[in-house]
């Protein structure tokens, strides 16, 4: 397609080919009539081809002593020194001590590490100007970046535009994310990000490529070329277009440009480090050069000049915007920042669109879910495979079945269990750890079977299973197989063919469509399903262990699914926090640098920026908290509770005071069970709410919060009917009380009742954060309103409707005495 190496895939009988490439693929390279061994594309090391595209200079130099180390051969033409005058001297003699300072401020603002193989590189650009032997200066852009103990500086010609203005690059920005934000699905966004591409860059030809799955081929999901050009929306592209040392590759380096495929490579001086006997390596570099092979396919496809930036998701390779031009094309240091920069917004919208359907997708899947487990009740799993039980359909499966004692007993439900099913479920149950999920949705695949091999053998597409311990017991799913007709622009089973003039790298393109149907496979497991199947997994296994211990298997299973979601919230919320940071620091910077020549919108939007982002930071900082909260053991001790109500006091007294909220205790509270610093947590949060939302003012009445220690029956037991009796903490008000139709929504992480600015203000995280805390003590809570006073005592006036929050704590629900 439009990245490195084309064609870059292994063939004849390499050890790599067999370990990447389909054996069909394999055989069909090895019939090609030409000697053209296509694992010599994997092989090659394409960040360390020694060579860089000759519009432009490199200069690499040691940190610890400034001195020249590598150079590229045309530092006489670019920079006015022979590659041999620079090498082994100390840099300082080229550029001067000023602009070395400024190369390594540069470095220094790139921030630690950068440039490491487990990330993406980092680099800077600064103006640098030479003097040459006429006195006249020769003026550059200079993109930096460190490699070990090397900074790499790439020296390219300053255009006829001069350096980088800030006001005339920043629109052009703003409004190509503006567009992009407005885009609600991947098709969407990415149709606008070609066309915002395609206006910053004017190549012909932008498309959006997405992989499917990490090694596979890739699809055209969006395009915007200029007239008289073959559309490639919706064409698949083989695997081999791109191999896997150049998809690492990409995952480090943004974004790569080609400005003109007939360019004669400029070599460096020395070819091989002294240090290493490798050539300096190139994976973070501008000017790199690239494979041999990639340029034959770009000529052959009439490609002059090519662009391409990297789409990623959780750190691994999603797609490219890949560009071509028909003629050659030098894009200046602030275009392609702007394309970077637009690469990077795009991959975390293409990531939040991901997730925004993936939760809507998860949401109905758990509707369903909770449905099925309603019919379950406290019966013995087996009754999920009942007719009618809805288990295949949870997640549109063609079947299902519950193995126990591998494979003694075997029950289904849904379509007739394949023949080889049974004992594929038995000879793959022991491949992963307990309770994790396996899926596939390319079984014979998997199995080294072709599509008519499977049928005749049973052995479905598509499967999904989750053991639920050593024992074989197992729960499956599995689909049969649904043929999938795609358009290729090659034969994916021969990516390479013998062309005109001897070629080895054809053309692709619409007139030669390649229709093929890939069997084998079954519809995808999404991963909404995924995480449906482990929920339905951890609810069979409490249904197991209460069969022994019914108590303690529910809070077992509860303890599992709040270590997962609380794993997960916990390092979403972590990982987002440095990005905010970055985004907050770089509005700052950009104010104090540029604010001189910025008008006061854009300075009013810079401003808006750092304050959302400050927000966002509060707000990760909650969730931090809250998923901690999951994770933390808990420290029971006896304790009494009217000690706990005084510390929760000195911290929300004063928030109480400053409403006017009197706190009243009609009885000496009881001693109880329970982690002191959490229970008291517990209080703060319930006294701060009742000074927020206090009646209002005018409102007739004395305000009051009353904290009681009540027997009562447990609501929400078996068929809706109140449960067993127990002793709660109720700490009610005379506030402004809570809808009946939002007391499960006030009790949701980040739910307000009201606007952010209103009522104090907050982040919607106290009553959830309630909420667990009494969950993690193995207690329950629930929600009165309106709320009646103890003893109809609602203060002179009565005040507002108000609010009771019950709580029990567990096995601390009878209490200890006074």
């Amino acid at each position: 397609m439009s990245d490195e190496v084309r064609g870059s895939d292994e063939v004849r009988g390499s050890d790599e080919v067999r370990g990447w490439l389909s054996p069909k693929a394999v055989a069909a390279e090895a019939g090609v009539s030409q000697e053209f061994d296509l694992s010599q594309c994997v092989r090659e090391p394409i960040h360390l081809l020694g060579g860089v595209q000759s519009y432009g200079a490199l200069v690499a130099v040691r940190l610890p002593d400034a001195v020249v180390d590598t150079v590229s051969r045309n530092t006489g033409e670019v920079l006015g020194r022979a590659a041999g005058e620079l090498v082994g001297r100390p840099v300082t003699e080229l550029i001067g001590e000023g602009q070395w300072a400024s190369a390594l401020e540069s470095m220094e603002a790139a921030g630690p590490g950068e440039g490491a193989s487990d990330g993406p590189a980092a680099s800077g650009v600064l103006p640098l100007s030479l003097e040459s032997g006429d006195g006249r200066a020769r003026h550059f852009d200079v993109t930096v970046h460190r490699v070990a103990e090397l900074l790499v500086l790439e020296f390219e010609p300053r255009s006829a535009d001069g350096p980088f203005v800030f006001q005339s690059f920043y629109p052009r920005v703003r409004r190509a994310l503006h567009r992009l934000q407005g885009a609600s699905d991947v098709a969407e966004c990415s149709a606008a990000a070609v066309r915002e591409v395609q206006a910053l860059t004017g190549y012909d030809r932008v498309v959006a490529y997405r992989f499917d799955g990490a090694e596979g081929p890739g699809q055209v999901i969006a395009e915007a070329l200029n007239e008289g050009r073959e559309p490639w929306l919706g064409l698949w592209f083989p695997a081999s277009d791109i191999p896997p040392q150049a998809r690492r590759l990409y995952a480090r380096n943004w974004i790569r440009v080609i400005g003109d495929v007939d360019d004669a490579t400029v070599g460096l001086l020395p070819e091989l480090r002294e240090g290493t006997g490798e050539p300096l390596d190139l994976s973070g570099s501008i000017l790199r050069t690239v494979s041999g092979y990639h340029l034959e396919y770009l000529r052959n496809i009439g490609v002059a000049s090519s662009m391409s930036v990297s789409l990623l998701h959780d750190g691994e390779l999603w797609g490219l915007i890949a560009c071509h031009g028909d003629e050659p094309r030098r894009l200046t240091p602030e275009v392609r920042a702007a394309c970077e920069f637009f690469g990077i917004a795009l991959s975390l919208q293409l990531a939040a669109v991901a997730e925004r359907e993936q939760a809507d997708e998860l949401s109905g899947y758990r509707r369903a879910l909770a449905t099925l487990l309603a019919r379950l009740s406290s019966q013995a799993p087996e009754a999920l495979l009942r007719p009618g039980s809805g288990l295949a359909e949870l997640l549109g499966a063609d079947g299902a079945l519950l193995v126990r004692g591998r494979g003694a007993e075997v029950a289904a439900t849904g379509e007739p269990v394949p023949a080889a099913l049974p004992g594929l479920l038995e000879r793959l149950a022991g491949t992963g750890p307990v309770g994790e999920v396996w899926s596939s949705d390319r079984v014979p695949e998997v199995l080294g079977l072709d599509a008519a091999e499977a049928e005749a053998q049973g052995v479905p597409a598509g499967l999904l299973f989750l053991p639920f311990n050593r024992d074989g017991d197992l729960l499956a799913w599995w689909r049969r197989e649904q043929p999938a007709p795609r358009e290729w622009a090659a034969d994916p089973a021969r990516p390479v063919r013998t062309g005109p003039g001897g070629e080895r790298l054809t053309p692709r393109g619409s007139a030669a469509v390649y229709r093929a149907t890939v069997r084998g496979r079954s519809a995808p497991w999404s991963p909404a399903q995924r995480v449906v199947a482990g929920e339905l997994w951890r609810e069979i296994s409490g249904l197991l262990s209460r069969q022994m211990a019914e108590l303690e298997a529910r809070n077992t299973e509860l303890a599992r699914t709040n270590e997962d979601l609380d794993s997960f919230a916990h390092a979403a919320a972590h990982d987002l926090k440095e990005p905010l940071r970055g985004i907050s620091n770089a509005a700052a910077f950009i104010v104090e640098d540029a604010g001189a020549v910025l008008d006061a919108t854009s300075l009013r939007r810079l401003t808006t920026v750092r304050r959302l982002a400050e927000r966002m930071d509060g707000l990760l900082d909650s969730l931090l908290h809250f998923s901690r909260l999951g994770q933390v053991g808990l420290e029971r001790e006896e304790l009494s509770l009217d000690e706990v109500v005084d510390d929760a006091l000195l911290v929300a007294g004063d928030r109480l005071a400053e409403q006017g909220v009197t706190v009243v205790r009609p009885a000496p509270l009881p001693r109880v069970r329970a982690d002191r610093e959490r229970l008291r947590e517990v209080l703060e949060n319930l006294f701060v709410n009742a000074a927020k939302y206090a009646a209002d003012e005018g409102a007739a009445g004395e305000r009051r919060v009353w904290v009681e220690a009540v027997p009562v029956a447990e609501p929400g037991g078996e068929d809706g009917k109140d449960g067993r009796p127990v002793t709660a903490v109720v700490v009610r008000d005379n506030g402004i009380g809570i809808p009946p139709g939002q007391h499960e929504d006030v009790l949701q992480l980040f739910r307000r009742l009201h606007r952010r600015e209103e009522r104090g203000g907050g982040s919607g995280v106290g009553l959830a954060v309630v909420k667990r805390i009494v969950e993690r003590h193995g207690g329950r809570l629930w929600l009165e309103s309106p709320a009646v006073a103890p003893g109809g005592d609602r203060g002179p006036g009565g005040g507002g409707p108000g609010t009771a929050v019950w709580f029990t704590l567990g096995a601390s629900e009878a209490p200890l005495g006074l």
